[in-house]
């Protein structure tokens, strides 16, 4: 969502290059540089000249301390600006620590019932004997409550249907439900329409009335750009609402929205939906957001995630084998596997330092996975002593591992090779401290 901004930004700090005081036109030639970045990036005009306003303030007559890079002492500068722009780091505060129950509400299309079952999956990998109860009183669209229903099976939490079809009933037959059972967290979906009318948001503030202290979070789809400022502004003025979560930021959107909502709504950004698969729900870091719209990458985030999603014994038997030089074909199938636990190469790649000034394509990155694919089915195809002592597999070998693996003898010729390579570098990297630590 973001890598419009990031490949706006990683060329303007040339501006300040060997400069030991900035000028007030230096200072006017990047700020007319950066509003055109947010403007393109569809930033509200009004909201970008404020960010430069500010910016420029901070920036004028500033002189970096002896022996300090002056290119980096004004990022650090702009940096600390776009954090607090952003949210500052009061936006960090997680509210399922806080809240026990949730209301969830959005435009049809926004990704609420979808984000639920996210976040009830957030949750339970976060405390996993917390008991959860899903709800729905979107009687609006078809089969919104029978969704809800399969994905909390899916994520393994329980789900709760109102004998009644009425909003405003359905709702508190939820409340007194929750209270009897005694469940830990609930999360409730409400109706959507395909745009804001007095209906919903009537509806909608009669069923927030009956949820005892509830934090309500606004579903806002990142791909409709700047109407979705004016979406959430309707929400907030006719029944309010706590934070946001922003969906779909793995598309192609140029992230103005996001970058707006802090400022204009003075509502924090909560979470992103960063895919369609259940745990792709990431907290919204304003300063790791920051880093990564100055190029500068989020490796706190990549380490999170793989902390999370890798065994600690699978990341100790891979560092063996590293700092050992001993890393064998199984071994690469089990890298392959934490790879594809994280994430898809896209959703990885995005983390890393000065990711959006290569321009990896779509093609590009998608061509990457299949070939990860295509490795894994041709080491599966050999034999447990072929994986321990690949030098084995040529002539036949190699002919019988390219039939089973339904590939050319070429591929697994091209697979043994890059497997060669990494195995190399990793003898020179011995005793480093490896991707995940």
């Amino acid at each position: 969502m973001f890598d419009f901004l990031s490949r706006s930004f990683s060329s303007l700090f040339s501006l300040f290059s060997g400069a030991q005081a900035l000028t007030q036109e230096t200072v006017l030639e990047f700020s007319n540089t950066v509003r055109e970045a947010l403007l393109g990036a569809d930033v509200p005009l009004s909201v970008a000249d404020a960010f430069v306003e500010e910016v420029a303030r901070d920036l004028v007559g500033m002189k970096p301390p002896k022996k300090v890079n002056p290119e980096e002492y004004y990022m650090k500068i702009v940096y600390d600006r776009l954090v607090a722009f952003l949210g500052g780091v009061e936006g960090v505060t997680d509210p399922l620590s806080k809240y026990s129950s949730f209301v969830v509400m959005g435009l049809q299309g926004s990704g609420k019932t979808t984000t639920i079952a996210k976040l009830a999956a957030y949750i339970k990998n976060k405390k996993p004997n917390a008991r959860i109860l899903l709800s729905s009183v979107d009687f609006q669209r078809p089969a919104a409550v029978d969704q809800l229903e399969i994905l909390a099976a899916r994520v393994g939490v329980d789900f709760f249907r109102a004998s009644s079809v009425d909003a405003v009933s359905a709702a508190r037959e939820v409340v007194l439900y929750r209270k009897d059972a005694g469940y830990d967290y609930l999360f409730l979906d409400t109706a959507g329409r395909l745009h804001v009318d007095e209906a919903l948001l009537e509806e909608l503030d009669s069923v927030v009335r009956l949820v005892a202290r509830p934090y309500c979070l606004l579903v806002l789809d990142s791909m409709t750009g700047q109407e979705s400022l004016r979406v959430a502004r309707s929400f907030d003025d006719k029944v309010g609402f706590d934070g946001a979560v922003l969906s779909k930021t793995d598309s192609d959107t140029r992230g103005g929205a996001a970058f707006a909502f802090r400022y204009a709504l003075k509502k924090p950004i909560v979470f992103v939906g960063s895919g369609e698969r259940i745990e792709d729900l990431e907290r919204f870091h304003p300063d790791r957001v920051g880093s990564r719209i100055l190029g500068m990458g989020d490796i706190a985030t990549l380490v999170e995630r793989a902390n999370e999603k890798i065994k600690e014994d699978e990341n100790d038997r891979m560092m063996r084998a590293l700092r050992t030089g001993n890393f064998t074909l199984d071994d690469f199938i089990r890298q392959i596997d934490m790879i594809n636990k994280m994430g898809s190469f896209g959703s990885i790649l995005k983390y890393m330092p000065g990711a959006a000034q290569f321009q990896i394509s779509p093609e590009q990155i998608a061509q990457g996975e299949r070939e990860m694919r295509r490795f894994k089915a041709i080491i599966q195809s050999m034999t447990k002593k072929e994986r321990l002592m690949p030098e084995l597999i040529v002539g036949s070998r190699k002919q019988r591992v390219a039939v089973g693996a339904g590939v050319k003898i070429e591929d697994v010729s091209h697979m043994l090779a890059r497997f060669e390579e990494g195995r190399r570098l990793f003898k020179q990297l011995q005793g480093g401290r490896g991707l995940f630590r």
